[in-house]
C-alpha cells in the first residue's frame, strides 16, 4: 500500500481520499477544507496535517486546489525527487506542474468527478497513466490521451454533465407541473436516463447515434423530441460552449 497526500480537500479530494483509504492505502491531507478533513478524519482516521507535512509523509500527491490560488501555495511548497504527483486542477499545464512542483518530475494530470467513489467514473490521463490505473482500476477505468490539448477537451466534456443535469431539471420540472408530484416525477426522470444508460453497450464510437436512432424512428414522439431540439439549435449550443470552454482552458 502507498502513502498519499493530499493538498487541497474539498469536494474533488473527499471522495478519492475515501476511494484510496477503502483500498488499504495511508491518507494524510491538509485542512484546506477544514470541514471536509474533520469529517474525513473523523470517519477514516486520516492525519490532517499542514500542507509540507502531508508533502513529506506521501509517495504520492494529488494537487486538488483551485486553479487560481495553486501557484501561490505550491510555491512555498519543498517536493522530492522520487514523488509522484497527480493533479485534477484545469488549467494548470504540465509546464506549470514541473515548475512548481520541482524536482519531482513523474506527473500525471486527470479530471475525476466525485461518483468516482462509488466506480464507473471514467478518468483521462495525460502523463503516467499506469500510476492511475494502479489506483483506481478496475473500478474506474482510465483513458490515457495524447496532449494536453485533447485532456482539456475532455475536462470541457465533464463540465457538460451539469448541463445535460440543468436541461433534466427543466423536463422533471415539467413533468411535476403536469402530474402535481415534485418528488415522483424527479425520480423518473433520473431513474429513466440511468437505467437506459446503465444497459447500454459502449466502447464503440457510434453507439449513441445509434441508439438515438433505433428510439427516434419515423413518426415516433422520440423523432419529434430530437427534431425540436436541432431546429431550437440546442446541439449548436452546447458545440459553443464547448469550445468556449475549450478556449478558456487554454488561455487560463
Amino acid at each position: 500500500m502507498s502513502r498519499i497526500g493530499f493538498i487541497g480537500t474539498g469536494h474533488i479530494a473527499a471522495p478519492i481520499a475515501r476511494f484510496l483509504a477503502a483500498k488499504g492505502h495511508e491518507i494524510t491531507v491538509t485542512e484546506r477544507n477544514a470541514n471536509v478533513s474533520a469529517e474525513l478524519k473523523a470517519e477514516l482516521g486520516v492525519i490532517v496535517a499542514a500542507p509540507q507535512a502531508v508533502i513529506d509523509e506521501s509517495d504520492i500527491v494529488f494537487l486538488c486546489l483551485r486553479p487560481q490560488i495553486a501557484p501561490e501555495v505550491l510555491k512555498t511548497l519543498h517536493f522530492r525527487p522520487d514523488q509522484q504527483i497527480i493533479s485534477v486542477m484545469a488549467a494548470v499545464s504540465a509546464d506549470q506542474l514541473t515548475a512548481l512542483c520541482s524536482p519531482a518530475t513523474d506527473f500525471v494530470q486527470t479530471i475525476p468527478l466525485g461518483f468516482l467513489q462509488q466506480g464507473g467514473c471514467p478518468l483521462a490521463a495525460f502523463g503516467n497513466d499506469v500510476l492511475l490505473a494502479k489506483l483506481f482500476e478496475p473500478e474506474n477505468p482510465v483513458v490515457k490521451v495524447a496532449d494536453e490539448a485533447a485532456l482539456n477537451a475532455h475536462f470541457a466534456i465533464c463540465a457538460m454533465v451539469p448541463g445535460i443535469l440543468d436541461v433534466m431539471a427543466t423536463g422533471a420540472e415539467w413533468l411535476a407541473e403536469q402530474t402535481g408530484d415534485e418528488n415522483a416525477s424527479e425520480f423518473y426522470t433520473t431513474q429513466l436516463l440511468s437505467g437506459f444508460l446503465s444497459t447500454m453497450q459502449t466502447g464503440n464510437a457510434g453507439r449513441l447515434a445509434e441508439e438515438r436512432d433505433a428510439l427516434a424512428t419515423d413518426g415516433t414522439l422520440s423523432l419529434q423530441m430530437t427534431q425540436a431540439l436541432h431546429a431550437g439549435k440546442a446541439h449548436d449550443a452546447l458545440r459553443s460552449a464547448l469550445e468556449a470552454i475549450g478556449k478558456r482552458l487554454e488561455t487560463d
